[in-house]
């Protein structure tokens, strides 16, 4: 009875839990509207979480192309389909690679720092001093930090894709030989901008939101002491990267099932 009673406690503090994240989320939605009044905190935010991860978003997606081109290449050659490269790998970049693993690294780089951001800004108790002011914090603080995220990610994953394509143009046509004009043309010729590329802005939209969400949450709930900060930080990047995974099959499914 004991372990039915500890399983019961548990399963209804999961739901609880799901419940306040809910209500939070219905709150910075409620927020956002009073943030775009003073568009300039949101720009601000773009810099602070948009540029200032465009580095590791460049090296990566230069990097996957890279990888990208050489393994499609071998595997592509040995079937003589060796024509398909340039497709293939954009294909891979924008719907699938360029979205997902910008989510990933944003949520390493971005999500952190909003995390230990707002976490710092509790323990300090500056959050409560916003409120004996009469300022909600979450208009003041964390709207234009969610608006920001949603507009950085798919700009992100954007450069991450066209990055990616110019990385594996470089490996394929400067280093294999591989024709350029094929590896463009075939590239043009089959790729679909709103089902293709569209979609993929649509799933970057969607992960920014949920990362972004993820990365407030845990800093606005989080312990007022430095253990609870740290706590916070490295439990952004699990659940964050568990919901870009999770939803990125079940967006793949909705989108690309349907020929």
């Amino acid at each position: 009875m004991n372990v039915f009673a500890l399983l019961g406690a548990r399963t209804l503090n999961v739901f609880r839990s799901w419940g306040h994240a809910a209500f939070f989320v219905l709150d910075l939605l409620r927020a956002a509207p009073a943030s775009l009044r003073r568009f300039d905190l949101v720009v601000t935010q773009i810099h602070a979480i948009g540029n200032r991860s465009l580095v590791i978003i460049l090296a990566s997606g230069l990097a996957v192309g890279f990888v990208l081109a050489l393994q499609m290449y071998y595997a592509l050659a040995a079937y003589g389909a060796a024509e398909s490269l340039g497709l293939i790998v954009n294909l891979a970049l924008v719907r699938e690679l360029g979205p997902v693993v910008t989510a990933l690294l944003f949520a390493g780089r971005a999500g952190t720092s909003l995390t230990a951001e707002i976490g710092l800004m509790k323990a300090g108790e500056q959050l409560a001093a916003m409120e004996l002011m009469a300022i909600d914090p979450k208009v003041r603080v964390l709207a234009p930090r969610f608006l920001a995220g949603i507009v950085s990610m798919p700009i992100l994953a954007v450069l991450f894709s066209a990055v990616g394509i110019l990385g594996a143009y470089v490996v394929a046509v400067l280093l294999i030989g591989v024709d350029a004009g094929n590896f463009w043309s075939i590239m043009q010729s089959k790729v679909d901008i709103w089902r293709d590329v569209g979609n993929g802005i649509v799933k970057s939209v969607v992960f920014g939101f949920a990362a972004t969400c993820v990365a407030l949450y845990q800093g606005f709930e989080t312990e007022a002491t430095p253990e609870g900060v740290a706590y916070a930080t490295t439990h952004t990047v699990v659940i964050a990267s568990l919901w870009v995974l999770g939803m990125d099959f079940i967006l793949t499914a909705l989108m690309f099932s349907a020929p």
